[in-house]
C-alpha cells in the first residue's frame, strides 16, 4: 500500500506519540512503602480486602504530587526499622514517633500528627495506670508504648510487660485476659474501641510524640517528601484527611496544619 507523505508524516508522529507514552508509562516510578496493616485508622483492611487509613491517604497525596505509584508492603512495626535502612522499602509509615534515638540511624520528613500514649483495658478492668500495680500491661514491640512501659514499669509495679506485632492480637489477648491494660498510641485506641462497649481507654499518657513518614538515612526523597508535605499542609489538605479519619478537624497550631522543618538531632 503506497501511503502520501501528509498521511505518512501524522501516521509516524502519532506512532511516536504512542512510543512516547508508553515509554513514560514505563519510567514512571513507584513508591515501595512498608506499613504495619491493622494500625487503625492509619492503615489497615477494609471490608473488600482493600488498603485505606489516614497514612495510606496522605502518602496516595504525595506519590500523586511525585507522578509516582505506590506499592504498599505490610510490614510488622518492629521490622519497618531494618527495611527502610536496608533499601528494601522506601518509605515507612505507621503512626512512627520521631525521636532522638531514632533520628541517628533513619531519617524523618515533618511531623504531621501529634499525639500520646494511653491506657486501655476492659470496660469492667483497671480504670488507672494506678491500678496496674502487680497486672499484665501489652505493648507494641519496638514501639514508644514499649519504651514507655519498659522505662515505667517499676514505678507502676507491672507484674509482667507482653510483647505483640500489632493492635489486634493484644486486643485479643485483653478480652480473653491474659493481659489487664494495654499501653499504646491514643488515636489508634480511640478509634479502635468507639464501637466496642466492652472495652475503654481510660488513661492519656502524656508523651507530646509526632508521627512521621520514616526514610533511610539522609535519603534525598525525604527531603523531595518534606517539600511536598509543605505544599499539603498549606492547601489544607492534611486537615481534610484528619476530618475525614477523625471526624473533627485538626487543632489550630497542631503539626497537621503546621509546615515545620524536618527533624534533626537535638
Amino acid at each position: 500500500m503506497i501511503m502520501h507523505g501528509k498521511r505518512m508524516r501524522r501516521t509516524a508522529m502519532a506512532l511516536a506519540l504512542l512510543a512516547g507514552s508508553a515509554l513514560a508509562a514505563s519510567a514512571q516510578e513507584t513508591l515501595t512503602v512498608g506499613a504495619n496493616i491493622g494500625n487503625v485508622p492509619w492503615e489497615f483492611q477494609d471490608d473488600a480486602g482493600q488498603f485505606v487509613g489516614f497514612e495510606i491517604d496522605l502518602v496516595a497525596a504525595v506519590a500523586d504530587r511525585m507522578g509516582a505509584e505506590v506499592e504498599t508492603v505490610n510490614i510488622p512495626f518492629n521490622g519497618l526499622f531494618s527495611a527502610v535502612q536496608s533499601g528494601r522499602i522506601d518509605i515507612a509509615t505507621s503512626s512512627i514517633t520521631i525521636t532522638d534515638e531514632r533520628l541517628e540511624s533513619v531519617t524523618f520528613a515533618q511531623p504531621y500528627y501529634d499525639s500520646d500514649q494511653s491506657l486501655t483495658a476492659l470496660a469492667e478492668g483497671p480504670k488507672s495506670l494506678a491500678e496496674m500495680k502487680d497486672k499484665v500491661v501489652g505493648v507494641d514491640t519496638g514501639s514508644t508504648g514499649d519504651m514507655w512501659a519498659t522505662e515505667n514499669q517499676a514505678e507502676y509495679g507491672f507484674a509482667d510487660i507482653r510483647r505483640y506485632e500489632g493492635l489486634a492480637p493484644a486486643m485479643l489477648d485483653l478480652q480473653a485476659g491474659r493481659i489487664d491494660g494495654y499501653v499504646s498510641d491514643i488515636p489508634a485506641l480511640q478509634y479502635y474501641v468507639k464501637d466496642k462497649p466492652q472495652l475503654a481507654v481510660v488513661e492519656r499518657i502524656p508523651t507530646g510524640e509526632k508521627y512521621s513518614m520514616m526514610f533511610a538515612k539522609d535519603a534525598e526523597l525525604a527531603t523531595e517528601v518534606n517539600t511536598i508535605l509543605d505544599a499539603l499542609k498549606t492547601e489544607g489538605v492534611v486537615a481534610e484527611l484528619h476530618e475525614k479519619w477523625f471526624g473533627v478537624a485538626p487543632d489550630a497550631g497542631s503539626s497537621t496544619v503546621t509546615v515545620l522543618p524536618m527533624p534533626t538531632l537535638n
